[in-house]
């Protein structure tokens, strides 16, 4: 991404009131951040959900100079700015209306073909759940995963220590800039983790952790793998906020259950119950049902299988993209006649299928 397009886009995700959906309506409708920044405000009224309030804050030149700032510390301490648009921005993210606009890498980690989870649970793991999170990890060895959580006590950091000691990338989302690490007492495990992954974030490096900042960091949680497991959970706790936001965005969660009168397996089994997440009773459930044994024991080089089950709109949009090639969004929506959020989701079943792949700035083709 060219320096002056990062700035721009930078100032555009520090305006208050903008946030993420609108920055993206936003840029769609003028091509660029920094086409955004010098557009008339009457012309930027007249998008769909945009008025004079959203845009009241738009126009600060305040927003540009702190940008500058951000852009330094970008530079000098060699942080990868991953623009929703990119290539390198996580393909998974990409499906996520709310998705970050500017992600900050910190590390050497690759998410491009890797089986991803996420792990997260209460901060106050039992010695149950540590077990089972311990033995899960280590089981998924042999399919080198990679392992997402939020840095946090509990089931975050036990999920970060058996990646790290199993030797498999690890990722901590951070609710915080890079210059805070939180809770201090986890600075010990920062080194092994910059070993084996590194860090994600959405905000500045010196924002500190607000309470707001977790709800918002748990999206990309959710967001960024292809399944969302929660070990323990009391009957609130943001975990289950996390498991509702994969629930939204249509991917697998699952819960470990316990026994009923476990406070902190309340959450869990609530979620099985309600039919919010699979039961997990060990890592050969979760790699029957996101079908890793398939993956695993295909040649390394192979062809597109030929034979694959699709349902009625899963081949209604593979045909249109390998009749007409790369398509746009909102072009397969319109014309495939199907609302944004199914589109979303079949473009994303087909994906795990290979037989789609996301292209920058929302487009797809047939693989």
């Amino acid at each position: 991404m060219l320096e002056e397009d990062l700035l721009y886009v930078l100032a555009l995700q520090r305006v208050k009131g903008i946030g993420d959906i609108n920055a993206k309506k936003l840029i769609s409708y003028c091509g660029n951040a920094k086409s955004v920044l010098k557009e008339k405000a009457k012309n930027l009224e007249k998008i769909n959900g945009i008025g004079a309030f959203t845009i009241q804050n738009l126009f600060d030149e305040t927003y540009l100079k702190e940008a500058e700032k951000e852009l330094k510390y970008i530079q000098e301490n060699n942080i990868e700015p991953m623009y929703f648009e990119d290539e390198k921005y996580p393909s998974k993210l990409k499906h996520c209306v709310d998705g970050p606009l500017l992600l900050f890498k910190d590390g050497s980690f690759n998410l491009e073909n890797r089986p991803i989870i996420s792990v997260v649970g209460t901060r106050n793991i039992t010695s149950y759940g540590r077990d089972f999170c311990e033995k899960f990890v280590l089981d998924l060895k042999e399919y080198n995963p990679i392992i997402v959580s939020g840095f946090a006590y509990g089931v975050d950091i036990c999920a970060h220590k058996a990646a790290i000691k199993n030797n498999l990338t690890t990722i901590g989302v951070l609710a915080h800039g890079f210059e805070e690490i939180y809770p201090k007492s986890h600075k010990k495990y920062v080194a092994e983790v910059y070993k084996n992954g590194g860090f994600l974030t959405e905000f500045w490096h010196n924002e500190t952790p607000l309470r707001e900042n977790f709800l918002k960091r748990n999206r990309i949680v959710a967001g960024i793998s292809e399944a969302t497991i929660i070990i323990e959970s009391a009957e609130k706790g943001g975990s289950l906020v996390t498991a509702d936001i994969a629930n939204s965005y249509s991917r697998d969660v699952f819960a470990v259950p316990g026994r009923t009168t476990d406070n902190f397996s309340k959450g869990c089994n609530d979620l099985i119950k309600r039919n919010k997440a699979a039961i997990l009773t060990s890592a050969s459930d979760l790699v029957e049902m996101l079908n890793w044994n398939l993956v695993k024991n295909e040649p390394k080089a192979i062809q597109k299988q030929l034979f694959v089950e699709l349902n009625e709109n899963e081949q209604l949009i593979y045909d249109f993209l390998v009749d007409e090639g790369k398509q746009l969004l909102d072009s397969i929506s319109l014309t495939c006649q199907l609302p944004i959020h199914i589109t979303t989701t079949v473009l994303f079943h087909l994906e795990m299928k290979g037989l789609v792949k996301p292209l920058p700035g929302k487009q797809f083709e047939a693989i």
